[in-house]
């Protein structure tokens, strides 16, 4: 769920995500802001032709991001237009990125079952901490191992707060425009 501030000064917590729309082409549309701060990317070193590999330092919430380079060059500000993803969704659904707080199964210390749980920590190398639903916890699980449950990516229901939206406010028919207060990290905001 999500919490919405509305256009018209209306307040309203916990919104199910089924009851949002984004504007502007952003959140589950893919389009808004696509890249997360870490993210592994490719971008066009002063709109050159040329892709480098880098991380997103910052997402300027504005369409820019700023970009550490892997050969330590910096860039602030680079349009959206000019950066790719690195890391892409595996062919069985696995991803090679998750967030803080993210539903996932992973397979608890490499065995071939998957359990139930959430992303606690992105140790920025590749591996996460995992807080399994059971109560168990796990440190350092490969990228590989994990599997989202909260659409894979690009089809997701995903907003960012302070994003522009519609919602149906109190569940009714009529969408009404206002921005993102809070993600509850629950899949409601």
């Amino acid at each position: 769920t999500y919490d919405i501030d509305y256009d018209d000064g209306e307040k309203e917590a916990s919104v199910r995500v089924d009851f949002i729309r984004a504007l502007d082409g952003g959140g589950s549309g893919g389009g808004g802001s696509s890249f997360r701060e870490g993210e592994k990317v490719e971008a066009r070193y002063r709109g050159k032709a040329r892709y480098y590999p880098g991380r997103i330092n910052r997402d300027n919430r504005d369409g820019t991001y700023d970009i550490d380079y892997d050969d330590g060059e910096k860039e602030t500000d680079v349009q959206e237009k000019y950066i790719k993803a690195r890391e892409g969704l595996e062919g069985d659904g696995r991803r090679s990125s998750f967030r803080e707080g993210e539903k996932v199964e992973a397979r608890y210390r490499g065995k071939a079952r998957y359990y139930p749980g959430r992303i606690n920590r992105d140790n920025r190398d590749g591996t996460y901490d995992i807080d399994y639903d059971d109560g168990e916890k796990e440190r350092g699980v490969q990228g590989e191992l994990i599997k989202s449950m909260e659409g894979g990516g690009g089809g997701g229901s995903s907003f960012r707060e302070g994003e522009k939206v519609e919602a149906r406010y109190r569940g009714k028919a009529r969408y009404y425009p206002g921005r993102i207060n809070r993600d509850n990290r629950d899949g409601t905001y």
